[in-house]
């Protein structure tokens, strides 16, 4: 069977009347795109110079295929098995000399002729290099064309594509037919493992015209059986009241009753104009069980509040009273020891909405200051290369105020070079005075700081000095950073004494709102530190103050900025839990972005709401005086909602195999899921496994779980396959607050280990939670 023999089956013959969907591509066409000029430049092809280093700049064919949805490139290595990527697979495009490759490796004059193509998780970015730079512009935007429209497609026309692509995939002789072998090749590819009786029983049942093959409507058949699901036959059925179909009146109370929704009759008639594929029910304003399929597809059907998605907080509070996205040695790509530093690492950090970066700086040759890690064979990156890089990624993801935390173990000489390359790179965007006229007695807002960016370091004055001529010695000596002092004390035997750096002037002026201080004791904290005063903690002393002190923290951190930061040890560049820190009101936890984990996923999770801007409001307890919250001992207050959460975990679609290069490797997949927050809320519950089924496995597993404190619990997903012999291998996740859940029937999307959305997987489930 053809691309275009599957293509056209499923968007022709199985779905002809679709009005205005996004079709699956066929024949080197995307619905919309039809004769589009840089998406036929992409499927001609061209040659570009692939760039890896001075010596290494090799030229190569690149072509997209006629399914639009991979990329072909020439390739010289004799034993290499595949030479595509999906589209699926690109973050972004990135025109000119924006990656470290480039600015290192090509001339200035070569600028717009560059491009790189970033991709997802760790893979390389590749960079690449047109003849001209008409032809550079001309495969960014075709590149961009692609992958918008890929993103634009709803989970529903995803699975679609994925299922597809597999029937291609399935079809080895390329006749346009499937065969009983092609099926049962076909059916492992899509993570189903079936018996030869059972296969040749729906093999059978389709080849109407006993052919031996299927084609055609036969094939249309076969994809219907394949993707029948009982539980949404047997939710439609409930509430299909109308000539066999859901009137715009049965959609509603299906909307009200099961997915406790207050939609009006008017809201539900505009869901089926836009969403339902037949034009004859949409005109009757019915909807039909493929419209009503579609409908956990689109955002209304998903376990995340699309009120949500949107920035929806107040972000005129003191920066003190939020959660901010955070990371720790931002410059590093992978571990501490001896992994690579980069300008890259920064972009992927702020395009994740990271709003606090760090920058480990020490004295370089040629008068030139870098960052990386100190006493360790990390490699290094220019100060001012990082500069720039944030300067042009900093407001990408979010408009909301970037935070520069400096690790400075530099000569006075080349802390005044800092200084002014911070000045001249990042221009009027650096904050180099307090706002207003006078005084300030506390810290502004995000709304009033959008689009700034401040300094977090040593200063040598009070900031009273930035409104009375600011007379202060051009050098003077003040205590190091918590952090770096932390670093000595683990190559020496012996605690030294705090050592001392100097600091200067120009440097120490530009730090306003963020000046670290030393934490003796709260009681000190709170006579002696100033609001713009804010102090770093190495997670176990956190971790004590947060078991043993919590209310005492939670109330510093009032008026107060706290930064947490991971051990030393942590050589790996491995994550702690940020949760009990977030319980003590911390806000800057800082974490290492470039490992994947669970701990990242709950970073993720916590900061996916409010237009993922990278701030979260901290709930009211923990922003009024008045409260003594006490994550640890739970009294009466406003914080105590008692809830009971169940969770029924239904089915789940479309999971990906894991061993892309064993055919007959099948997932035994099964679901766990995990409660996160105060200590009184901490659960975890998980379905038994299933066997040889990762297309569509089913579990109908009720869970319940008692929320104590529901504005600071998070919920999260993870699939697992299931090994008898070792630990299961993770196979996807998705982790979101619990006040940021919909109830009723949902579609629980999931993520790889690096954050990325899994295009046609999912989880079907059901939720519902009661007041105690």
């Amino acid at each position: 069977m053809s691309a275009r023999e599957g293509a056209e089956t499923k968007t022709q013959d199985c779905k002809e009347n679709e009005g205005n969907k996004k079709s699956a591509p066929k024949n080197g066409k995307l619905a919309g795109l039809e004769g589009d000029v840089d998406l036929q430049f992409l499927l001609q092809g061209g040659e570009l110079t692939k760039v890896k280093s001075d010596s290494w700049q090799k030229k190569r064919f690149y072509r997209l295929q006629e399914d639009c949805e991979t990329m072909w490139h020439e390739s010289n290595k004799i034993f290499r098995k595949n030479n595509t990527f999906s589209i699926d697979d690109i973050d972004s495009v990135r025109q000119g000399r924006e990656s470290e490759g480039l600015l290192k490796y090509t001339d200035d004059s070569l600028e717009d002729c560059c491009f790189s193509i970033v991709f997802k998780g760790k893979r390389k970015n590749l960079d690449l290099m047109a003849s001209s730079p008409e032809e550079a512009k001309l495969w960014v935007s075709g590149l961009e064309k692609v992958i918008t429209h890929m993103d634009n497609l709803n989970s529903q026309q995803k699975s679609e594509h994925w299922i597809i692509s597999c029937m291609r995939k399935a079809d080895k002789n390329g006749d346009n037919r499937m065969t009983l072998k092609e099926l049962k090749h076909f059916l492992r590819q899509i993570n189903v493992e079936v018996d030869d009786t059972h296969a040749t029983m729906l093999f059978e049942r389709c080849d109407t015209s006993r052919s031996g093959t299927l084609e055609g409507d036969e094939i249309k058949q076969f994809y219907e059986l394949l993707t029948y699901r009982e539980e949404i036959e047997v939710i439609y059925g409930k509430y299909a009241l109308t000539e066999g179909q859901m009137s715009a009146a049965d959609l509603l109370t299906f909307l009200k009753t099961e997915q406790m929704e207050s939609w009006s009759l008017e809201d539900a008639e505009k869901f089926i104009e836009k969403h339902e594929p037949d034009q004859t029910a949409k005109q009757k304003k019915h909807l039909t069980k493929d419209g009503f399929l579609r409908y956990f597809s689109q955002k209304e059907g998903s376990i995340f509040n699309p009120e949500h998605q949107p920035v929806y907080q107040d972000m005129s509070q003191p920066l003190n009273h939020y959660f901010i996205s955070s990371s720790h040695n931002t410059y590093l790509m992978e571990d501490q020891l001896k992994g690579p530093s980069s300008t890259e690492a920064y972009i992927r950090a702020l395009s994740k909405g990271c709003r606090c970066v760090e920058l480990d700086i020490w004295d370089g040759p040629d008068g030139e200051p870098l960052i990386y890690h100190g006493h360790t064979l990390t490699s290094r990156v220019l100060f001012k290369d990082v500069i720039k890089a944030i300067k042009d990624y900093a407001f990408k993801a979010s408009e909301y105020p970037v935070i520069l935390s400096l690790e400075n173990h530099c000569s006075v000489q080349q802390q005044k070079l800092m200084a002014h390359y911070m000045i001249s790179i990042l221009g009027s965007a650096l904050l180099t005075h307090p706002l207003g006229n006078e005084m300030p007695s506390a810290l502004p807002s995000p709304q009033e700081l959008k689009r700034r960016i401040l300094v977090k370091g040593k200063r040598l004055n009070k900031l009273d000095a930035a409104f009375n001529n600011n007379n202060t010695e051009d050098v003077d000596s003040v205590s190091e950073e918590d952090e770096a002092a932390e670093v000595k004390e683990s190559d020496q035997k012996t605690k030294p004494k705090k050592s001392k750096i100097k600091l200067a002037k120009e440097l120490s002026d530009l730090v306003i709102y963020c000046k670290s201080v030393h934490f003796n004791s709260f009681e000190h904290a709170k006579e002696k530190q100033a609001f713009y005063e804010m102090a770093s903690f190495k997670e176990s002393k956190a971790k004590n103050l947060a078991d043993n002190s919590a209310s005492a923290f939670v109330h510093h951190n009032m008026d107060k900025l706290s930064r947490i930061y991971p051990a030393g040890s942590r050589t790996d560049s491995s994550n702690y839990n940020p949760v009990p820190m977030w319980n003590a009101g911390c806000q800057i936890v800082a974490l290492n972005f470039q490992t994947p984990c669970k701990q990242m996923d709950l970073n993720q999770g916590r900061f996916l709401p409010n237009g993922k801007c990278g701030y979260i409001l901290k709930p009211e307890f923990m922003r009024n005086p008045d409260f003594l919250f006490d994550p640890n001992n739970l009294t009466k207050g406003p914080w105590l909602r008692r809830k009971t959460l169940h969770i029924m975990v239904i089915s789940a679609q479309q999971l990906p195999k894991l061993n892309k290069d064993k055919p007959k490797s099948i997932v035994d997949p099964l679901v766990r899921v995990e409660i996160y927050g105060v200590a009184a809320d901490r659960a975890s519950q998980q379905t038994p496994h299933i066997n040889n089924n990762g297309f569509n496995p089913t579990w109908n597993k009720n869970f319940q779980f008692i929320i104590n404190v529901p504005e600071l619990a998070i919920v999260r997903f993870e699939v697992e396959d299931y090994d008898t012999a070792s630990a299961n291998d993770f196979i996807g996740q998705y982790t979101l607050p619990f006040t940021s859940m919909q109830y009723g029937y949902r579609r629980v999307p999931l993520l790889t280990q690096s954050g990325g959305i899994i295009p046609s997987a999912g989880l079907f489930v059901h939720i519902m939670a009661l007041d105690n």
